[in-house]
């Protein structure tokens, strides 16, 4: 019976003991800082100044008391998890650090980077989807699987990459944290993406709330609705001299077919002609021609 991949719902550390029992005792050991790369699947683009100084300050007094997790790429390592504490044992002067050694191919690789960001440090909504599409589209997975394998509702992952379909500066504001995911998600429902924009801006300039927001969309798409549905003015109907009433009749007479003159303006009208059958067709497109 073949084995169930592991639920990396249930976190990194679970991971990392299912594949030292797949692949044997996992290796822990020293390597030098410069022989680790940096994983090429990480989804978190921006890391925190204060937060990597503060850590490197721990690591100067303390060392890197928590291994990072790597594979072995030839005679280098690529790193897996733990990309804060190799930039702030690099910022601290540490010429080496412990590693926990794992057999991982590229995809498992991805699975421990999303799983590390969204369990341990939170990515931004962005880098979030971002990070979420890539796997996705790398692995042809569907949203329902990767739900089931990050612990998190399909409509979850559905939501946060709709994110991605929002303009440029709106995404943004989402990245550097000058609006929230449920501000994001507000604009997401307004149809017109000049419009998103200038919500996104005024929302920043203000400081709206979520539930500010909402009010304001809302308000302004009753305001259109409103604008939409006045009925258009009726004008008074044009009434027809006795000079246009004696060519419709004429009209009738040499055509043997309906017609009716519609006059809308003092010089704009419509001239109607009707027919029943193919034969009073061609006559009148005969009659026409001449």
């Amino acid at each position: 019976m073949e084995a169930t991949k592991p639920r990396l719902g249930r976190g990194l550390n679970a991971l990392m003991g299912d594949a030292a029992n797949s692949d044997g005792a996992a290796n822990t050991t020293h390597v030098a800082v410069g022989s680790i790369q940096n994983n090429p699947y990480q989804p978190r683009k921006r890391f925190d100044d204060d937060e990597l100084a503060g850590l490197k300050e721990s690591i100067r007094i303390h060392g890197v008391l928590q291994p990072v997790v790597v594979r072995q790429v030839g005679d280098r390592y690529q790193l897996i998890a733990g990309e804060r504490r190799v930039r702030a044992a690099t910022a601290a002067g540490l010429e080496e650090v412990p590693v926990h050694v794992v057999a991982f191919d590229d995809q498992q690789v991805f699975e421990a980077a999303l799983v590390e960001n969204i369990q341990r440090s939170d990515l931004n909504p962005i880098e979030k989807a971002q990070g979420f599409k890539d796997y996705l589209d790398r692995f042809g997975l569907t949203q329902e699987q990767l739900g089931a394998k990050l612990g998190l509702d399909r409509t979850t992952i559905s939501n946060l990459i709709g994110l991605l379909n929002l303009p440029t500066e709106v995404q943004d504001a989402v990245r550097f944290g000058q609006i929230s995911l449920g501000h994001a998600k507000v604009l997401k429902g307004v149809p017109e993406v000049d419009r998103q924009v200038a919500l996104c801006k005024e929302t920043i300039l203000k400081n709206y709330s979520v539930h500010a927001l909402e009010l304001l969309v809302k308000q302004q798409k009753l305001e259109t609705t409103s604008v939409e549905a006045e009925p258009t003015p009726k004008r008074e109907p044009v009434e027809k001299t006795a000079h246009v009433k004696g060519i419709e009749d004429d009209l009738r007479q040499r055509l043997a077919v309906r017609v009716e003159i519609k006059v809308k303006a003092k010089d704009r009208g419509q001239i109607l002609i009707g027919f029943d059958s193919n034969d009073d067709f061609e006559r009148i497109v005969d009659a026409l021609k001449k």
